[in-house]
């Protein structure tokens, strides 16, 4: 672990925007890809790809040799998982799903250390440096360092996103657009609504924004709109290069 390197928290709420990748497949290769490209932080989906620890070990020690910080989007209610990630090294978690003020405070409670969290504390793994940190150190890095992120993906998130926001150690929002869609009737905000009410939240709290994008158009939009934090959904940008790379192939096949 550099101890030398600004963690991606302190970049972020200095102002700074940086750019990702939200990775599901699990991939060692793909990792070093991503950091040798230059992003600045990998999500690694383990709501919606494998949650197996070990890889997701083995990633994050993979990403921190070339000093790209990795963020982990964890299950609904998984707080055994958000102990491993930030052991293993993570920067932060992605917590779905939060839709009360409720939820979004058990989220950082199980981010960080007593007396802010319930975090089981150790020092002994990879965030720790194997038990060289001294507890009082590690337990004042962890709660400067560790970025908490929640997902708005319901009616009901949006409807109290301003309460949510302003939950003390909830760093920032992200939007589930699909989530979003999937759960909306014909009397909810409709997304672009939702995101615009979102994000207007966010940006009176003084808050972080996390945007998932599909191609650099809408990046350089996001960007430009205000979001600190955007990824790109790899899944999305490989399968649209992959059909791009087919458009030369001859249409007369048999």
């Amino acid at each position: 672990m550099n101890a030398q390197r600004r963690s991606l928290r302190a970049r972020v709420l200095d102002g700074e925007q940086v750019c990702g990748v939200l990775l599901r497949m699990p991939s060692e290769e793909l990792v070093e890809m991503l950091a040798v490209a230059g992003f600045d932080f990998i999500l690694i989906d383990c709501e919606h790809g494998p949650a197996d620890v070990l890889p997701l070990r083995q990633h994050i020690a993979a990403a921190a040799m070339y000093g790209v910080d990795v963020l982990v989007r964890v299950g609904e209610g998984e707080d055994a998982l958000i102990l491993r990630a930030l052991d293993s090294g993570a920067a932060g978690v992605v917590a779905p799903h939060l839709d009360s003020v409720e939820q979004a405070r058990d989220v950082v409670a199980a981010a960080h250390y007593p007396p802010r969290g319930r975090r089981g504390f150790a020092t002994y793994g990879r965030a720790g440096s194997y038990g060289s940190a001294s507890g009082p150190d590690h337990k004042a890095r962890m709660g400067e360092e560790t970025l908490v992120i929640g997902m708005i993906e319901s009616p009901l998130a949006v409807s109290a996103v301003d309460h949510i926001v302003a939950v003390e150690g909830l760093d920032g929002l992200m939007l589930g657009a699909a989530d979003l869609a999937a759960s909306s009737g014909p009397a909810d905000l409709s997304v672009p609504e939702a995101r615009a009410k979102v994000n207007a939240s966010v940006a009176s709290a003084g808050s972080l924004r996390l945007d998932l994008v599909g191609d650099a158009d809408a990046a350089a939009a996001s960007f430009a709109d205000g979001a600190q934090l955007v990824a790109y959904n790899l899944t999305q940008a490989l399968m649209a290069q992959f059909a791009s790379l087919l458009k030369p192939r001859p249409a007369n096949r048999s």
